[in-house]
């Protein structure tokens, strides 16, 4: 068993920076300018023989209206009442603040023990902050530099009296699918192996819907949602079962276009977002009814597309619009002209904040990943190649024309082919298309990604 740790406190004490110390990994993003988290999110942590999850949260503010700040402090409420214990961070340099006191007030008062802990305590500048802590009356603080881990041993000893009795080992690291080194749609997986989490990264550009859909898929407000554009800026990933399937869901912040992009904080969320992407299996990208396929959403499934993610197109608010075969008609247009080159893709008309076919997207999704995951035996491919150089074969080249030996499936995920010729650099480029092409038609591959690597054959009689 784990237990679950909030780490709570007013904007830009280091909350996200110890959430990334705990977690091993640098999953929120940091910055000096406050009020950078906004949703909270979770991570497994391991520290001194100790497991548990850590969750980081929005920075408390004194405001109860239907602001953003408010908003936010309703989320962090939410996922302290669903917490074992929490981490009341302070920043010892700046001292005791009021909000400080406010809030250390209103947490004696709640049902979550807190622990109390002095960050950035290190060197000398931190320790009058530190002593005016003692006045909070939440106990001895912890003092601890989360930036550069000072302190991690008496955060342990202060967090075993809450640990499950069997917890005393270090439990076996789980996977939570965000190794940054390694593309999980690239890990080998047996396609009957249902244990593991489909990877789900929903994107798009702000204020499309992607927070809302998130939200109707978990039937909860998980992430805050809001007219504001750009509500989104950690990549936020929750865990979801449905129809026995497990899910790794994945909110992203908005991705406008690069020369738009000027704000630091902005550029690390779009960076995460990229991130989130390439370690996805599928993606679906959410687009406005009411703009439907603009310049920049195509941009985005370009991307996908080059990363080898499979993708699945969510038209938003979809009830909204009044002429819906006209609109439908521009979609077919402009992935014709624009991604032709991988037809198929699949296109769900949804309404997220109504909730409107919803699982059909989720079918859609399922069907695509099955795709992408596809493995053909090499005899059916051999068999398929013969036929291709009967009716159509390579062009000459230089009065000769390229051998192609054998064709064999190399991985799936997306699914990619071996092709081995006598001279691979002859081959043109257009031939290659029309293999692609091809082969995505003969053996039912719409809408993903397939790779066609070119290899030279050994000779026999090289050595001879």
């Amino acid at each position: 068993m784990s237990f679950t740790v909030v780490l709570v406190g007013r904007p830009n004490v280091g909350k996200s920076t110890l959430f990334n110390r705990l977690a091993g990994k640098k999953l929120a993003l940091v910055d000096d300018t406050p009020g950078v988290t906004r949703d909270w999110r979770s991570a497994p942590a391991h520290v001194g023989g100790l497991s548990f999850t850590v969750v980081d949260t929005a920075g408390l503010e004194d405001v109860t209206d239907d602001s953003l700040e408010a908003r936010m402090r309703r989320q962090t409420e939410q996922a302290l009442a669903r917490a074992d214990v929490a981490l009341f961070i302070i920043d010892a340099r700046a001292g005791i603040t009021p909000l400080d006191r406010h809030f250390a007030n209103l947490l004696r008062r709640g049902k979550t023990p807190v622990l109390l802990v002095a960050n950035k305590t290190e060197g000398k500048a931190g320790q009058p902050g530190m002593f005016e802590a003692y006045e909070l009356g939440l106990g001895d603080p912890i003092p601890l530099s989360a930036e550069h881990g000072e302190g991690m041993a008496d955060l342990v000893e202060a967090l075993l009296p809450y640990a499950p009795p069997d917890d005393d080992a270090v439990e076996e690291r789980a996977d939570d699918g965000f190794d940054p080194s390694i593309p999980i749609g690239d890990q080998p997986e047996p396609e009957e192996d249902r244990s593991k989490p489909i990877q789900i990264a929903i994107v798009g550009r702000p204020n499309v819907g992607k927070s809302t859909l998130l939200n109707g898929l978990l039937g909860e407000e998980r992430v805050l949602t809001g007219p504001e554009a750009g509500m989104t800026r950690d990549a936020i990933a929750v865990d979801w079962e449905w129809r026995d399937r497990r899910f790794k869901l994945v909110d992203t912040a908005g991705m406008r276009r690069r020369a738009r992009v000027d704000e630091k904080v902005e550029k690390l969320a779009v960076a995460d977002s990229l991130r989130v992407i390439r370690m996805a299996n599928v993606v679906i990208l959410v687009v406005d009814a009411g703009a439907i396929l603009d310049k920049q959403d195509l941009t985005i499934a370009r991307l996908v597309i080059s990363e080898g993610r499979a993708l699945v197109i969510a038209i938003n608010k979809w009830d909204t619009v009044d002429d819906r075969a006209m609109a439908l008609r521009q979609v077919e247009d402009k992935l014709e002209s624009t991604l032709g080159y991988i037809k198929g893709v699949k296109v769900v008309t949804i309404s997220a904040l109504k909730g409107h076919k919803l699982d059909t997207l989720l079918d859609g999704v399922l069907e695509t990943y099955t795709i992408w995951n596809r493995r053909i035996p090499t005899s059916q491919l051999n068999r398929w190649m013969e036929g291709v150089l009967e009716h159509h074969p390579p062009p000459l080249v230089e009065g000769r024309r390229v051998k192609i030996r054998y064709v064999t499936q190399v991985k799936s995920r997306p699914p990619t082919f071996a092709l081995f010729v006598n001279k691979p650099l002859d081959l043109p480029e257009s031939y290659q298309r029309y293999l692609t092409t091809h082969l995505r038609d003969s053996f039912e591959m719409p809408g993903v990604p397939v790779r066609l690597l070119l290899r030279k054959g050994k000779n026999p009689y090289a050595d001879e």
